[in-house]
């Protein structure tokens, strides 16, 4: 919207060609999330707390976190807003790219939001059913899948890139590439739900996964980066940087208001669709492999509920004392911040080993 008028108005004053350059906006989109978010948030936890719209504790968790009962939940709506404004304002809404991933980001976000509603405003705490929100999960995911497969328009788009290798590359093929690219979304929604467990937790890692992408994406979409990089060149994915931007700048508002003691949480309105917002950057941009190896934590905090349910239905005993993972070093006497912080810094060292693969090839 913004970048249209500078646009025009750069017929008569150049200097608004400035607005042309995705470094730019993808500042500006970062700058202008985390002001919506700080500008909107005091107020969207005053009207959570005012309608009791408060997050549920497990009886069999951690003692420690009884004391969350009734902190306000559904906090990712403030996420979702804060971008979905921010890249209307500094996106290019005329890049299929841009509208794919925030249509999908958004849609999560509606899943999330009736299972919260269902949670804490029904009082059913099933929320939304699992059949049900895996179908809708998987119905948006195969939708987005196949709109980028059917209008792919070069090899490299569906094949599968292998990081550190210059010249390898998997093709996929249309069935392939949808299949790959439905579990990645519909994994790292959940992948990122299961993790969002402790006081920043989750907001976090998505932050900085986020920032790394927006870096991927950039340079998937500036042919001569690409070329030198030997990344594959995704004509118009580098607007996709300026989502992301939005992304990061939006995470780190909500953290002010989500560290540790948390004012409000996340609840799966905002989890479920910061998951499937990575993803679907991630196979856009053909870095799928990248995004489990920055993406670490959250395939740890995955694992460890797949393994612990699968050895307690085999065997019926329990190899952690608690999942996901968090939960376990918790009952081993970590203190949450210590839980955090460390899975924060883990999350670090994987990101800068992703970006890592840009040049390392």
């Amino acid at each position: 919207m913004l970048l249209a008028l500078a646009q025009w108005l750069a017929q008569d004053v150049r200097a608004f060609n400035v607005f042309s350059y995705i470094t730019l906006r993808t500042v500006l989109a970062a700058l202008t999330a985390l002001v919506i978010s700080f500008i909107v948030g005091p107020a969207m936890i005053r009207k959570l707390t005012a309608y009791k719209i408060g997050q549920a504790v497990r009886d069999d968790g951690p003692q420690t976190h009884l004391v969350k009962a009734g902190t306000p939940t559904m906090g990712g709506a403030l996420i979702l807003v804060s971008i979905a404004v921010t890249t209307l304002l500094w996106a290019d809404l005329r890049n299929r790219y841009v509208w794919v991933v925030l249509l999908t980001t958004l849609g999560y976000g509606v899943i999330g939001w009736v299972d919260d509603w269902r949670k804490v405003v029904h009082r059913n705490p099933k929320g939304l059913a699992a059949r049900a929100k895996f179908f809708w999960q998987s119905v948006i995911a195969l939708v987005a899948a196949w709109y980028l497969a059917y209008t792919a328009n070069l090899p490299v788009q569906t094949e599968m890139i292998v990081p550190f290798f210059k010249l390898v590359a998997i093709p996929l093929g249309t069935i392939g590439f949808i299949i790959l690219a439905y579990f990645v979304i519909v994994g790292t929604s959940n992948a990122v739900n299961l993790t969002d467990g402790l006081d920043g937790l989750a907001i976090m890692p998505t932050v900085m996964i986020g920032s790394a992408l927006a870096i991927f994406s950039y340079v998937a979409g500036h042919s001569v980066f690409a070329k030198y990089l030997g990344l594959p060149y995704i004509p118009g994915a580098g607007e996709l940087a300026v989502f992301c931007g939005a992304m990061a700048g939006a995470g780190l508002a909500f953290l002010w208001f989500n560290a540790y003691p948390a004012e409000v949480f996340m609840g799966d309105v905002g989890a479920l669709a910061l998951g499937a917002a990575l993803g679907m950057v991630a196979v856009i941009v053909r870095q799928e492999v990248v995004l489990f190896i920055m993406g670490g934590v959250f395939v740890v905090e995955t694992l460890s509920v797949i393994l612990q349910v699968a050895s307690f239905k085999l065997t019926g005993k329990r190899i952690f004392r608690m999942a996901p993972l968090h939960h376990h070093y918790e009952l081993k006497g970590w203190k949450e911040n210590q839980v955090v912080v460390r899975f924060w810094i883990i999350t670090m060292m994987l990101v800068l080993f992703g970006l890592s693969t840009l040049k390392l090839r």
